[in-house]
């Protein structure tokens, strides 16, 4: 069986063997015929609360909200169509689109003029730039001059939020929904928090409790604690309004939703769960799987993701390969790859953690990469980090997917993720 592995951008193929390899795919929808038409009628009739043009008046300031670059947002779609919504209310100079960028790095300027597409390159100035038009910033997390604090809220989490997002007459959010491996779903309120966060606040987000709780896992919004605390920090300075879409494999628009957060957000995360969340009988000795390919598997720390969607269905002690092209290496921002380093073994840096209330910024995903690990053996498959480097970070390589299946044994069960993290395969008890 030669399977199409989702890998940079060129995809990856691989030969497994027909008689016991299970393929475990998104249920494919074609895109939308008139994307443009698709995004047009969800923000003419929100799921709930009033149309975006309501909510306007000329002269008030507008933030819209964005994912950043490691994310298959729409960019170049949904922002037009948001500004089409808005025309004749409000000038280009009275908006601003903040790249909720959480803890990431910011997006470069080449960066962000592809991500928002050639039909606004003459619209915006990014990070200050030219008088008038579009203003486009980086939300940094560690920036406290551009925050605002706005006390504790959920669980005892202390909000800071973008000073521009709070400030706002005007507050929209775009985004997309998915499984998300610890919040349950993207889109909604992630981007204001974590997005829109300070350093402080996504730190008590992610600290080892909240993520260390079986409920903090994809597909989970009923009593996730991740979750919960997010929708509280972002009610601190909500949403007039929210826009978000759902993908299909190929990353284009299959359906939108937009209205009023909360309830635009439900009916967003069960379209994605109907076209995402997938049952298997029993788990699988050996699971080989993506990242889902570029932009989601551009570097390690990313690549988390797929190995997590990996550990739902494999056996205690099985083998997990992860195939992340790692154009970027490791994150250049973050502590994930010196915490990793930092410690002799996955199960001691857990066990570190446990003991301890401090976080420190990428703890969550090296929490969650070494309960991978404690759980099955891990083996990645990338052309961009050498055997040395992933060594260091208690990795292994693989050159050859297929001959390390092999040698797992001739009766040993195979389940294939060729989308990675966009499909999320359960056990059905």
């Amino acid at each position: 069986m030669r399977v199409r592995l989702a890998y940079g951008t060129g995809g990856l193929e691989v030969e497994l063997p027909d008689d016991r390899t299970t393929v475990v795919e998104p249920a494919y929808q074609p895109a939308a015929a008139d994307e443009a038409a698709v995004l047009r009628t969800a923000l003419q009739s929100p799921v709930a609360g009033p149309r975006l043009r309501e909510l306007v008046a000329p002269g008030q300031s507008v933030a819209i909200s964005i994912c950043d670059g490691t994310r298959a947002q729409p960019r170049h779609s949904m922002i037009p169509a948001v500004l089409d919504e808005l025309a004749g209310i409000v000038g280009d100079e009275d908006i601003t689109i903040l790249v909720a960028t959480g803890t990431h790095r910011g997006n470069t300027e080449e960066e962000i003029r592809a991500m928002l597409g050639e039909a606004l390159a003459g619209r915006i100035r990014v990070g200050g730039g030219r008088a008038g038009g579009i203003g486009v910033v980086n939300h940094d997390a560690r920036d406290r001059d551009s925050l605002v604090f706005l006390g504790e809220h959920g669980q005892g989490v202390p909000v800071w939020l973008n000073r521009r997002w709070v400030e706002a007459d005007v507050r929209i959010t775009t985004g997309f929904v998915e499984p998300h491996f610890f919040a349950g779903f993207s889109g909604g309120p992630k981007l204001v928090a974590p997005g829109l966060a300070g350093l402080e606040t996504v730190l008590v987000l992610h600290d080892a409790k909240r993520i260390g709780d079986p409920r903090a896992t994809w597909g989970v919004l009923e009593d996730n604690p991740v979750h919960a605390d997010i929708r509280a920090a972002a009610a601190a300075a909500p949403p007039h309004f929210s826009f978000d879409v759902v993908l299909n494999r190929e990353q284009r628009v299959i359906a939108a939703f937009a209205g009023e957060l909360a309830a635009m957000h439900a009916v967003a995360c069960d379209a994605a769960r109907e076209l995402a969340m997938r049952p298997v009988q029993a788990p699988f000795d050996v699971v080989v799987t993506s990242n889902s390919g570029y932009p989601l598997d551009q570097n390690l720390y990313q690549a988390v993701k797929g190995m997590s969607a990996a550990a739902k269905v494999v056996k205690p002690g099985g083998l997990i390969v992860c195939a992340a092209e790692c154009r970027d290496g490791f994150p250049g921002h973050g502590s994930y790859r010196e915490l990793l380093h930092a410690h002799p073994s996955p199960r001691e840096f857990l066990r570190t953690i446990a003991q301890s209330d401090h976080v420190t910024p990428d703890q969550w995903q090296v929490q969650i990469q070494a309960n991978v690990q404690d759980h099955a053996r891990l083996v990645m498959h990338t052309e961009r980090l050498t055997d040395e480097e992933l060594g260091a970070v208690h990795l292994r390589q693989t050159r050859d997917i297929a001959a390390t299946v092999a040698a797992e044994g001739p009766d040993a069960t195979v389940c294939v993720l060729p989308e990675g993290p966009q499909t999320i395969a359960y056990v059905d008890r």
